[in-house]
Parts: structure tokens; C-alpha cells; sequence
């Protein structure tokens, strides 16, 4: 595999100070599925009453643990709950082979942590098509239960890593019916990313207690404004999956709070940004603007359809203003556009409008304002009401240099 040496330019300062919470506790260790001298195995134990939602990838070619997460969830949520994740081997399209690896491993988290096996969630991130050594995961399993502390969420996020070049984590604090709850959540992601519900592993947890059907609901649509507005090269990967995770040791319910619910979803955003900012290769962050659209559905398809483009992201990584491109682009998408309403502008430089390009534009402007890292482009389609906004980085050499060497 690809060594990842340098931290992504677009990296934050350090890993955030994530509030501890009430009822969830982490450990990881070093197993080897893969990788030498690093920690690679992830367990997170929940108190009894956790609600847990979760949404995952639609690929169908999903691997064995997102299978086996998906029937397990919505059951009941009276008992604890596990989530044991490990890095390096993706346990996907590895037949029948698969679901023997999450059988064994689920067993053995529930044999040792007295969890459920129903309310045993899985997940494995890395080489695709490979069977997974299971066995070294579950030879850990005692001693990570062993070490299991409300204080290691920064180390689990260390542990899911694969080509991250830094750890992901956010959080928020809000106040419902006179109490703080706080909520955390991990991330890891770096490449194989085009959402098709969330995209990645996601991992995030609130001391406040959630009906867990109506947690279902609140996290699919957040996941439909946030992990599924991003994109780094238009890959979906095999294994994505997101889990919330309410564990109530606020004493507070927040099922439908307007406040709750939207700092779940800064911080599930605030996670997204993240992964795009460690895309492969990035040096850009680039957001996406699209307004004027018949529909907000026709907004995303036209935002997905630049953001994906790799001229436009070429262009990017190259410093260069080239505006046509993003009018290839729209003009490609399917969604409905019309070449003399459209204008487009590079952050506050207007660059084309009415089917030309904006008698005001100066080019040297628009180099100029490439240069930044954070880069926003807005397009109006001047159709309808209909917006969106995805996030999405720029295409460089360094995506080759991962890539093309992963499985060595």
C-alpha cells in the first residue's frame, strides 16, 4: 500500500478536544491486519438503552459487515451495544468467507463485552477482495475490552485511518429542556469517496437520549444535506456506513429537538468538510454553490456534475481560471439548464452570464482568487428555486501516487 507521509495542507491545526460522554467508552489495538506498528482495531461499548441509526452504502457490491449492520438495526435497543471497526481489509467481495469473519468476530465481542450479538456492529475498511484475518482481531478482543475508557475517542479515531493523513473528529454542546448535552463523532476517509448515503466510516455519539426510530429519520435526511453533498473522486465504496449513537446518560431526551438536531447535523457537516479536506492528493477545498435550479434535486445533480468533473478539477489543482470547463459541465449533467440564464461567478468575481462570458470579468482577477485554498464557486441557472451545495477537492498527481500502488 501507498505510505502517506505528508498531512493533507488543508488539515487542521490539531485533533479537536471532543467532550467525553456518558455512556460510551473506547480501546484499540494493534492487530495487524495489515499494517505494521500501528494501531488498527477500533471497540466502542455503549451502555444498555442506546439507540443506534445508522445509514449506509447503496454499492451493490456491499461488503459483509455493512450487510449484517443493516438487519441488525431498528431491533431492540433494551441491552448494550458494540461497535468493533477495523482498518487495512475492506471484508468485501469475499463470499461466503465474509460473513464467516463477522460471525466470528461478533461472537467474540459478545462472548467477552457481554453485549447482544444482535447489537453487535461491525464494520472493515481497506483492500477490497481479500478475506480478513479475523482471527487477529479476535486474539485482541480481551484485551481491549480490558482497556475500554471514556477518554480514548481521539485514539479510535486514529485507529479506522487507512490513506488518511489525519485524524478526523468534531463536536458540538447544546442545551435541551435546561441541560447540556454534548455530542462527538470520528470520521475516517480519504479516497473511494462519492456518497451514496454517507460514504466512508462515520462514528458519532450523544449523552442525550433519542427515540430510536425517530433517530433513523432525523440522521437519513442530515446524511442527505451533508455526507451525501460530498465528493473527492466519484467512487462509492463498498462499505460505507454511518452510525449515531444515543445513549441517554444526560437524562435528557432530545427526540425532536430543533436545537439538537441541528447541531447533530454542524457536526455531522463539519465531519464531511473534514474527509474532503484529506481527499487523496487535495491541495483545494472547493464548495459548490448551485442555485436557480428547477428543483433542489436538479441543483445537486448540477453541482455533483462539476464537482466531479476531472477538468474542472485539474483546472483547479492547476491554478487556472477556466470557466468553460464548469460550463462543460453543467451543460452535461442531465439536469435542466439554459445556456443564456446561466451565470457563474468565482467567489465574488462574476465570470460569465446571459450565454457569455461577464463584460466586467478580468482574468487576472480570477488568477488571483485560484491561488486561495478554500475556493468557492457559484453557478445560477436562473430556472427555478431550487439549491444545493456539495463540497469537493481539487484532482492532483498525489490522487495517482495513492492509487496506483494501494495494494502493494
Amino acid at each position: 500500500m501507498a505510505t502517506i507521509t505528508k498531512v493533507s495542507p488543508l488539515a487542521p491545526a490539531r485533533f479537536p478536544d471532543l467532550p467525553q460522554l456518558g455512556g460510551v467508552r473506547f480501546a484499540t489495538a494493534a492487530a495487524g491486519v495489515k499494517y505494521a506498528g500501528r494501531t488498527d482495531v477500533m471497540l466502542a461499548v455503549l451502555d444498555a438503552g442506546t439507540s443506534v441509526a445508522g445509514v449506509f452504502t447503496r454499492s451493490s457490491t456491499r461488503a459483509a459487515p455493512v450487510l449484517d449492520c443493516q438487519q441488525k438495526l431498528g431491533g431492540d435497543n433494551t441491552g448494550p451495544a458494540a461497535i468493533l471497526v477495523n482498518s487495512g481489509n475492506a471484508n468485501a467481495f469475499t463470499g461466503h468467507y465474509g460473513q464467516i469473519s463477522v460471525a466470528e468476530v461478533t461472537k467474540a465481542v459478545a462472548e467477552t463485552t457481554g453485549v447482544p450479538e444482535a447489537r453487535v456492529f461491525t464494520a472493515s475498511t481497506g483492500v477490497i477482495g481479500e478475506p480478513l484475518p479475523h482471527d487477529r482481531i479476535v486474539s485482541q478482543i480481551t484485551d481491549l475490552n480490558a482497556g475500554l475508557s471514556g477518554d480514548a475517542i481521539e485514539a479510535a479515531a486514529q485507529a479506522i485511518m487507512t490513506t488518511d493523513t489525519f485524524a478526523k473528529g468534531a463536536s458540538a454542546q447544546v442545551e435541551v429542556d435546561g441541560k447540556t448535552v454534548s455530542i462527538a463523532g470520528i470520521a475516517k476517509g480519504s479516497g473511494m469517496i462519492a456518497p451514496d448515503m454517507a460514504t466512508m466510516l462515520v462514528y458519532i455519539f450523544t449523552d442525550a437520549g433519542y427515540d430510536q426510530a425517530a433517530l433513523q429519520g432525523a440522521v437519513s435526511a442530515m446524511a442527505d444535506r451533508t455526507f451525501n453533498c460530498i465528493t473527492v473522486d466519484s467512487d462509492t465504496s463498498t462499505s460505507d456506513s454511518l452510525l449515531v449513537c444515543a445513549t441517554g446518560a444526560a437524562g435528557v431526551d432530545a427526540t425532536g429537538n430543533a436545537g439538537f438536531d441541528a447541531a447533530l447535523e454542524r457536526v455531522m457537516r463539519e465531519l464531511a468538510h473534514l474527509v474532503v479536506r484529506d481527499g487523496e492528493g487535495a491541495t483545494k477545498f472547493i464548495e459548490i454553490r448551485v442555485t436557480g435550479a428547477v428543483s433542489d434535486a436538479e441543483a445537486k445533480t448540477h453541482g455533483l456534475s462539476v464537482a466531479n468533473s476531472p477538468l474542472v478539477k485539474t483546472a483547479i489543482a492547476g491554478e487556472d481560471a477556466n470557466w468553460g470547463r464548469v460550463v462543460m459541465a453543467i451543460g452535461k449533467s442531465g439536469a435542466a439548464a439554459d445556456r443564456d440564464r446561466l451565470s457563474i461567478s468565482f467567489g465574488d468575481i462574476l465570470v460569465a452570464e446571459k450565454g457569455w462570458v461577464s463584460p466586467n470579468y478580468r482574468e487576472e482577477d480570477a488568477a488571483a482568487y485560484m491561488k486561495a485554498q478554500d475556493l468557492v464557486i457559484a453557478i445560477d441557472l436562473g430556472l427555478g428555486s431550487g439549491a444545493a451545495t456539495v463540497w469537493t477537492c481539487d484532482l492532483t498527481h498525489g490522487y495517482i501516487e495513492i492509487n496506483a500502488d494501494y495494494r502493494s
